[in-house]
């Protein structure tokens, strides 16, 4: 049996690095309408944290296609939970910091033997944060096929450093090195930062040490690949991530078969490169991780206009996600081949809503994946 977490406040709280954080209004938001969705992916009889059981189950029951049957409890159910078997229990967040294992514990102190050590938790966080598969990864990835493959990313703890990168750039993209999808990253179309963004900036690097400076890249296609880290330090490959952005935040999925999603993605990037750089990855990360870190994690990746040629080039790491992923999301509710493509989306008017939208086109023709 797992307990399951939706916690998407977890890239804010590894910034804050602190046990009893407040996560900004939109990120409670989130958690409390879409607590529900580990439902998806976790087994027959599984428990999923939630912080309103009738809510959840009504929110379930839009989507009672999908998924399996689970337990939905609530903090308070937990204080009376008991570990009959503990030998087969375990603990399963959307992502591990500070903060969740605070709420878990404080829910049921019984539940600590289930989660990482603070030692094991520091060094996810330093594995978590941006500078880290800038220096451990995107350059081992890019040896693989140098003259396909483009990207770099630059770590900056001063703001002379910064202007220096900037200047080399031209159009650059800067990034906290802890942040939420959307959030902590700006765009810079020059080589000056105006007054707003070089406070912000500066402001990055008082807080968080350092930040990150990246070329602005033009961007044809957003996708990823997902991942899970196993207890004896294999990683194994679940699946390709064929998603939607809008302003740097996540808007959706594509729900195909894998076979689908290789022909959609064949048409941006070589797929011999891409499973290359499959392998790489889990060699590489299976060092790291060992010991440490168990649980899914993914890599976003783009392709990316050539500026002199038709054709595109691969950025193999735009961003490390240590944690779940929508795109794992995704993945548990691929159809079967008999079965229509589908979209799945998250939206907000009134309180955030998951859907899944058939189709009557092949995903090949959608809007979705015509950039």
């Amino acid at each position: 049996m797992k307990l399951h977490i939706f916690n998407p406040e977890h890239d804010i709280a590894l910034a804050a690095n602190q046990e009893y954080f407040t996560a900004p209004h939109a990120g409670r938001r989130l958690r409390t309408d879409l607590g529900f969705i580990p439902a998806f992916w976790a087994s027959e009889g599984d428990m999923v944290l939630v912080d309103d059981v009738e809510a959840a189950i009504e929110a379930r029951r839009h989507l009672r296609k999908f998924g399996n049957d689970v337990v939905f409890v609530t903090a308070a159910d937990l204080k009376d939970f008991t570990l009959d078997d503990v030998k087969s229990f375990q603990v399963e967040p959307w992502g591990w910091d500070r903060t969740i294992k605070e709420q878990l514990l404080r829910a049921n102190k019984g539940l600590e033997p289930f989660m990482p050590s603070d030692d094991a938790l520091a060094t996810i966080r330093e594995m978590s944060n941006r500078r880290f598969a800038a220096e451990h990864l995107l350059p081992v990835l890019r040896e693989i096929a140098d003259s396909q493959t483009v990207g770099e990313s630059h770590y900056c703890t001063t703001m002379e450093e910064v202007l220096q990168v900037l200047k080399r750039n031209g159009r650059s993209v800067l990034k906290s090195p802890w942040s939420s999808s959307g959030r902590g990253v700006r765009y810079v179309e020059t080589t000056v930062l105006d007054a707003h963004l070089e406070g912000w900036a500066a402001n990055v690097v008082k807080r968080q040490g350092g930040i990150m400076v990246e070329p602005l890249y033009s961007k044809v296609y957003d996708f990823g690949l997902e991942f899970v880290s196993n207890s004896d330090g294999s990683i194994d490959f679940k699946g390709l991530s064929l998603f939607a952005t809008r302003g740097g935040a996540y808007v959706g999925n594509i729900l195909a078969t894998e076979a689908d999603k290789r022909e959609i993605l064949s048409r941006y990037a070589d797929i011999a490169l891409v499973d290359n750089i499959c392998e790489r990855i889990r060699a590489v990360l299976s060092l790291h991780f060992k010991g440490v870190y168990v649980g899914a994690f993914g890599i976003d990746m783009m392709a990316v206009a050539r500026e002199s040629a038709d054709g595109f080039l691969l950025h193999p790491c735009v961003e490390l996600n240590l944690r779940r992923t929508m795109g794992h999301l995704a993945l548990s509710l691929t159809p079967t081949i008999a079965e229509p493509q589908r979209i799945m989306s998250i939206s907000y008017a009134d309180k955030y809503r998951m859907r899944i939208h058939d189709t009557t086109n092949n995903l090949l023709n959608t809007s979705l994946i015509a950039h």
